[in-house]
């Protein structure tokens, strides 16, 4: 499925800047634009998680991505209650003629 210009401005307002291929898989294969940024989201905080949050070089500096997964917990449960306000869109409907009498 492709994305429209305003899709891809969506997404990258959201995200930042990926590639647009890869959102294009990623929206072909979830079906949403809401979908795609929670799913792009969720694997940043996991890669941010796995890794120590918080580095000390004693005497030097401390780096903290804390507030980093922070942030995106609170950017995740927008796009997550977004998602449960917005209906899904209307499947199509098939009709089946009726013989004539």
């Amino acid at each position: 499925m492709t994305l429209t210009a305003d899709d891809y401005a969506y997404l990258t307002s959201e995200l930042g800047p990926v590639p647009r291929s890869e959102l294009e898989v990623r929206h072909g294969r979830l079906g949403s634009l809401t979908a795609v940024a929670i799913e792009v989201l969720r694997e940043r905080r996991a890669m941010l998680i796995a890794d120590p949050l918080t580095v000390t070089v004693q005497g030097v500096a401390t780096v903290s991505n804390v507030e980093n997964v922070r942030a995106l917990e609170r950017q995740l449960v927008s796009l997550e209650q977004a998602e449960k306000i917005t209906p899904p869109p209307p499947r199509p409907t098939f009709l089946v003629r009726r013989p004539a009498r």
